[in-house]
C-alpha cells in the first residue's frame, strides 16, 4: 500500500467515525428535547386536572376567553388558584361569579390608578395663536 492510499483510506475513516459522532449526538439531543416536550404536556396535563376540579364549565369557559385576551393575565390566574387549591384554601368547585369575583379583586390590586397632570401655564406660552 502506498501512502497516498492509506491517507485516503485514514482519511475516508475521519470523516465516517465524525459523522456517526454528530448523528449520535444529535439523537441524544433530540432526546432530550423530547424528554423536556414530554415533561411540559404532563406539567399541562396536571393544570388542567386541577382547574377542571375546582372550577366548573362556565369558569373555565371565562377563563379560557381570558386566556385568548391576555395569556400572561391568565396563566398568574390560573397559577394563584392552583396554589389556592394545593393550600386547601378553595374547597369546592368555584362558579362564574366567584371566578369574576377574583378577576375583579386581582385587577383593583394590580390596577394603579392614572393621573394626567395639565400645566395650564405651559399651554399658555406654547399658544401659536400670535402668528
Amino acid at each position: 500500500m502506498d501512502d497516498d492510499e492509506l491517507q485516503a483510506i485514514r482519511a475516508k475513516r475521519l470523516q465516517q467515525l465524525q459523522s456517526e459522532r454528530s448523528a449520535a449526538g444529535f439523537d441524544q439531543q433530540s432526546n432530550a428535547e423530547q424528554q423536556k416536550q414530554q415533561q411540559k404536556e404532563k406539567e399541562e396535563e396536571l393544570r388542567n386536572v386541577i382547574l377542571s376540579q375546582i372550577l366548573t364549565q362556565e369558569a373555565r369557559a371565562r377563563l379560557n376567553t381570558l386566556k385568548a385576551a391576555k395569556p400572561g393575565k391568565a396563566k398568574s390566574v390560573e397559577d394563584m388558584l392552583i396554589a389556592n387549591a394545593r393550600m386547601g384554601i378553595i374547597n369546592g368547585k368555584l362558579s362564574e361569579a366567584d371566578l369574576i369575583n377574583v378577576l375583579e379583586r386581582i385587577n383593583q390590586q394590580t390596577t394603579k390608578e392614572t393621573k394626567v397632570k395639565f400645566d395650564r401655564r405651559r399651554a399658555n406660552l406654547d399658544d401659536s395663536d400670535e402668528d
